[in-house]
C-alpha cells in the first residue's frame, strides 16, 4: 500500500495551528486531539488484527465519548503530548500499512462509524477503504476543524 497519502494526512493535522476558541458545540483542540488518538489507536488495533490472522471489528464510538475523550487528554498530559502521540501512531500506523498484502487489505472489518449522532457506515469494508477513509476524509476533516 502506498502510505504517502496517510502520511501526509497526518503530517497536515500536526502542522495545524489550534484554533484559540471553537465555536458553539464543537470540540476545543484537546478533544480533537484525544479523537484522533483513539481513531489512530483503533486503526492500528484492526491493522494488527487482520496481519496476525484474528477476527477484528472498527468501531468509532469510544472516541466520540465525552468521558473518554476527558480520560485521554489527562492521561496523556494535554495537547503537546497528545500531538506527540498522534505522531507516533501516524508512524506506526504507515509502517505496518505499508507492509501489508492485497489480501490483507482486502480483507473485510465489520464496521460502524458515527459522526454527531449520525451513522455514516454500518457495513463490511476492505481494511485498506478504511486506510483510505482515514487518509483521505477523517484526518483531513480533524485537520480543517482545527
Amino acid at each position: 500500500m502506498d502510505t504517502n497519502p496517510l502520511r501526509q494526512a497526518y503530517d497536515a493535522l500536526l502542522a495545524a495551528d489550534p484554533r484559540a476558541v471553537p465555536p458553539p458545540g464543537e470540540w476545543n483542540t484537546e478533544q480533537i486531539l484525544a479523537h484522533v488518538s483513539l481513531v489512530s489507536a483503533a486503526t492500528i488495533s484492526t491493522v494488527a488484527a487482520v496481519a496476525s490472522g484474528a477476527i477484528s471489528t472498527y468501531d468509532n464510538r469510544q472516541s466520540q465519548d465525552p468521558w473518554t475523550l476527558d480520560r485521554v487528554i489527562t492521561l496523556a498530559g494535554g495537547e503537546a503530548a497528545l500531538r506527540e502521540r498522534i505522531r507516533a501512531q501516524g508512524e506506526a500506523l504507515c509502517a505496518l500499512a505499508a507492509v501489508l498484502s492485497e489480501a490483507e487489505l482486502a480483507t473485510k472489518v465489520p464496521t460502524l462509524l458515527l459522526s454527531n449522532g449520525t451513522c455514516l457506515v454500518d457495513q463490511p469494508l476492505s481494511l485498506g477503504d478504511i486506510l483510505v477513509g482515514l487518509a483521505g476524509a477523517e484526518l483531513p476533516g480533524h485537520t480543517k476543524q482545527l
